[in-house]
């Protein structure tokens, strides 16, 4: 399979200078000049805050596509799809790190899926929009401080950067509109936690009980836990993600149907073909052409 028939998933060392390959996060100016070239759309495997100052165009994430209204800040969990569209003034910051880089520490594993923008529950992504010229110049003081600290000469301290990101990460989420209703509920970790889960393995093709086993938790709890926040059952989240993929694939790469149903762990050609048709009232050879035209 070459690479042109998969959505890249591209990893921080890609997004990083030659010098500092090694670093679990990177923060810098984020414009049109930008000096790393990617295809759109792709994925990542790390977490991304993005500030935009100025400039136009549209970012859409997991399919919802949001205009970029500036001074705005993205948000994106690793394993989504994106494509960002932007005018040629764009300006801003954007601080890129994987989990381990955040969490070294805290004692609290789930302590990145707990903020309000990472594994959303609604399962979207809209930016928070800053209502204020002081929360501008704040947050923008924040990204500046970790750019200069990382361009000393005399070297960097590691702990002032992730005190920066923590600072950026609380401070958004102050200001980050949520239901309020959700996330008092004490299953809204799991909730987000079977998310994360799903993104991270929904080319297996794993069963609501599997889901439950790495979970440690019983079926039957994930689905009430999971249907009471969401609306949704597990099995139709799971669904839903298959869905997406196969969409994904069908208008992004030249894989076969069969080849699809391979890649994403279908062992039966025709229950796949079956079960898009079921879901989506077209088979795969009819969406590919009516997305394509």
């Amino acid at each position: 399979m070459s690479s042109a028939d998969r959505i890249p998933v591209y990893s921080l060392r890609s997004f990083s200078k030659q010098e500092r390959e090694s670093q679990q996060f990177q923060v810098e100016v984020f414009d049109a000049h930008r000096h790393f070239s990617v295809k759109y759309p792709h994925r990542h495997d790390f977490f991304e805050v993005l500030y935009l100052a100025k400039g136009t165009g549209f970012h859409v994430i997991d399919g919802n596509k949001y205009e970029i209204k500036p001074p705005c800040v993205f948000f994106m969990s690793p394993g989504q799809a994106h494509k960002i569209e932007f005018s040629h003034d764009i300006e801003g910051f954007i601080f890129i790190f994987t989990p381990e880089f955040y969490l070294i520490d805290y004692n609290n594993p789930n302590r990145l899926i707990e903020f309000p923008f990472f594994f959303t529950i609604r399962q979207d992504n809209p930016p928070l929009l800053l209502q204020n010229n002081a929360d501008v110049l704040f947050i923008e003081s924040l990204f500046k401080k970790g750019i200069a600290e990382l361009e000393r000469s005399e070297g960097f301290s590691i702990e002032l950067l992730r005190s920066l990101l923590d600072l950026i990460l609380h401070f958004c989420a102050a200001s980050y509109a949520t239901d309020e209703s959700i996330l008092s509920g004490k299953g809204h970790v799991i909730v987000k936690k079977f998310y994360q889960l799903v993104e991270e393995n929904y080319a297996k093709n794993l069963s609501v009980a599997q889901y439950a086993d790495l979970m440690a938790l019983t079926p039957n709890h994930l689905t009430q836990t999971v249907t009471r926040l969401t609306g949704k059952t597990s099995s139709e989240i799971i669904k839903a993600k298959q869905i997406l993929e196969i969409k994904r694939l069908l208008v992004h790469t030249g894989l076969s149907v069969s080849e699809i149903a391979v890649q994403l762990n279908f062992a039966d050609q025709s229950y796949f073909a079956k079960f898009f048709k079921r879901e989506t009232g077209l088979s795969p050879m009819q969406y590919r052409a009516k997305s394509l035209k």
